[in-house]
């Protein structure tokens, strides 16, 4: 490993020369884990507490368990007939366990993470495309509801060769083994298969991101993952015993690639912060004192986070352990920024990555120049540009300097394709050299090589046939005090299409209206179109468990309001109305209008109003009577 750390484009493209393969000591997460055990094997790896606010009352597992676990796992996969081919299905929260099962599932076969907090009918959906052969679940842990779903999931997957519990006793009459009861009994040394893993194998299948809509299957191979892993331990300022803190899930790449695997290669510390991490209210309030706990240097999360750990006392809490912060999922402001940085002495680190990039493409360098507000510059080996594309996607031209267009990433860490084949379409642009992939993204490439996001396509609001950026309307609402989030998207409109409203959410001591918003969003908003036609405050914007505003569900509101609103004339005619909003497989957004006719109204001639009403709408629509 570097002793000095790459912190500038001018040392990276110095650092390039020499091809990463000659580089690379190993070329799978297996071996590289392995290297990082065997540094220090009774260093701790990883410490992990059940409530966060009984922080001081940690597990820890060293390298030597960590290793011994791993090893365990892969056999025991072995044993239950797992090949390199074979997928094992992971529901686990952020527990040590978690960790042993990807790393022995990725040895053995290929491990799928997917979020339990999902639908039992979507995870029997993933599953069969990933074509399952075993699922790993959690038992009763508190937190988690998981333990609920198994018996739907264990009937709708006919093909599973087995269920391993996690915290928990077995039921081997329903197929399911306890992990605690039957894991000692295999090899803990080394690998009983024997396998010499291939870097061209598939490691691991995940989801993407599920911000923009229905989530993809991603598979990374073996070389994918190392590649990531190196790439970032290159500029990453991390060192070997030093301590992270992780309250991401471990069914995202970021959990499990980058604060986990990355970490164990390093022989650095990862504290596990409840199996709920952020989502527990306890892990966030008490988070400072986590931070003196453990001496943490750093940890990932959301600008949300950084305010509420202002706003927390500290008398008797010593935080100068914290070096940098890793900052994702939301826009960050200047503001906000400087005064963190001021007061905690500790710095800022803001990047871009995707599940298709395996984490990461660009970010700031830990010891080099950033602009606030950019996505950094482009990562070691890592080859991303902005491309001038058409509607189908094919390239045109580089774009110019500051032209906005869509980010395309080639490189090791790239994968290569959905698992199921119909979302690749456009993914790749042709007419330019194979392995780019084409983000959907929208951005530019300032004189200074730093990158800047400025939307992405599918969230682009068309009025009038005028394109708008969200990040046109959002980005100067968060230099309004009391602003804490706030997400822009269209709502459908019978004459424009669509017109831009804005959702907010407020800090808790705000007092601001939606007036007072609307008042400040003319004022400040540089194009008249995208000035928001409505404001929304909400307690609480709809977040996917990274801390990512999802949109889709904010666009589904918009959709319900949209269609009340014009359906209100149906008045007397009717008894009661609701219209519900969801994901449909062919049309991507129906809406469903449920109406209970008023006495003597034919169902005939309410049908005929609402087609009248909503002729001019796109967003297709079922009625169903009561």
């Amino acid at each position: 490993m570097l002793e000095k750390k790459l912190s500038s484009l001018e040392e990276i493209r110095e650092y390039e020369k020499t091809p990463l393969d000659d580089r690379l000591t190993f070329n799978n997460t297996y071996e590289m884990i392995k290297q990082g055990a065997s540094r220090n094997p009774d260093a701790p790896a990883i410490s992990f507490f059940m409530s966060g606010d009984k922080f001081d009352e940690a597990e820890t597992t060293s390298y030597r368990e960590l290793m011994k676990r791993i090893n365990q796992t892969a056999n025991m996969f072995h044993d239950l007939g797992i090949g390199p081919n074979d997928v094992v299905t992971s529901l686990l929260p952020i527990i040590p366990e978690a960790h042993f099962i990807i790393w022995g599932a990725e040895a053995a076969g290929i491990i799928n993470p997917v979020n339990s907090l999902l639908e039992p009918e979507t995870i029997v959906e993933l599953c069969k495309v990933a074509k399952t052969k075993i699922l790993v679940v959690p038992g009763e842990i508190p937190g988690t509801d998981t333990w609920e779903k198994v018996p739907y999931l264990i009937k709708n997957l006919p093909d599973l060769k087995a269920v391993i519990r996690v915290k928990g006793p077995a039921d081997e009459e329903n197929g399911i083994y306890s992990y605690e009861e039957i894991i000692d009994k295999y090899n803990g040394d080394s690998l009983d298969s024997g396998r010499v893993i291939d870097p061209h194998d598939i490691a691991s299948i995940y989801l993407t991101g599920g911000t923009t809509g229905t989530p993809k299957l991603a598979p990374h191979t073996h070389y994918n993952e190392a590649s990531m892993i190196f790439i970032d331990t290159c500029t990453m300022e991390f060192h070997e015993s030093e301590t992270i803190l992780c309250g991401v899930p471990l069914y995202h790449i970021l959990g499990s690639i980058i604060i986990g695997a990355l970490t164990f290669h390093i022989g650095g510390h990862v504290v596990l912060m409840t199996p709920s991490g952020y989502r527990d209210m306890n892990v966030v309030f008490n988070l400072p004192k986590i931070i003196d706990q453990y001496k943490a240097v750093t940890f990932a999360g959301v600008p949300t986070i950084l305010s509420v750990i202002l706003d927390l006392p500290k008398e008797g809490v010593d935080i100068t352990s914290l070096r940098y912060v890793v900052i994702g999922g939301a826009p960050l402001s200047e503001e906000l920024c400087n005064r963190f940085e001021s007061e905690t002495n500790t710095r800022i680190i803001g990047g871009y990555g995707c599940t298709e990039a395996t984490a990461s493409a660009s970010g700031d360098f830990f010891g080099g120049d950033r602009k606030i507000g950019s996505i950094g510059k482009r990562l070691l080996y890592t080859d991303m540009n902005i491309f001038i594309l058409d509607d189908e996607g094919n390239y045109i031209r580089d774009a110019e300097i500051n032209e906005i267009g869509s980010i395309c990433l080639k490189g090791p860490n790239i994968f290569h394709g959905y698992l199921d084949e119909h979302h690749n379409k456009g993914i790749w642009p042709k007419g330019k050299e194979e392995g780019y992939y084409n983000t959907g993204d929208l951005g530019r490439l300032d004189e200074d090589e730093f990158f800047w996001i400025t939307g992405r396509k599918k969230e682009l609001i068309i009025r009038g046939g005028h394109n708008i950026d969200p990040g046109l309307i959002e980005a100067p609402m968060y230099n309004l005090e009391g602003i804490q989030v706030v997400a822009a998207v269209g709502k459908p409109d019978a004459h424009a299409g669509e017109l831009p409203i804005l959702y907010v959410q407020l800090t808790q001591d705000s007092n601001l209206t939606e007036e007072e918003i609307l008042e400040y969003a003319k004022n400040n908003i540089g194009e008249r179109a995208a000035v928001p036609k409505e404001i929304i405050i909400m307690d609480e914007l709809p977040l996917v468990s990274i801390g990512k505003i999802f949109k889709p569900a904010l666009s589904r509101d918009a959709v319900k309001r949209a269609y009340t609103e014009q359906l209100q004339s149906l008045g007397a005619d009717i008894d009661s109305m609701d219209i519900s909003v969801g994901e449909d497989k062919i049309h991507g957004m129906a809406a469903t209008i449920k109406i209970k006719p008023a006495q003597g109204i034919s169902k005939d001639s309410i049908e005929e109003k609402i087609k009248d009403m909503l002729v001019k709408f796109t967003i297709k629509y079922f009625i169903k009577f009561a």
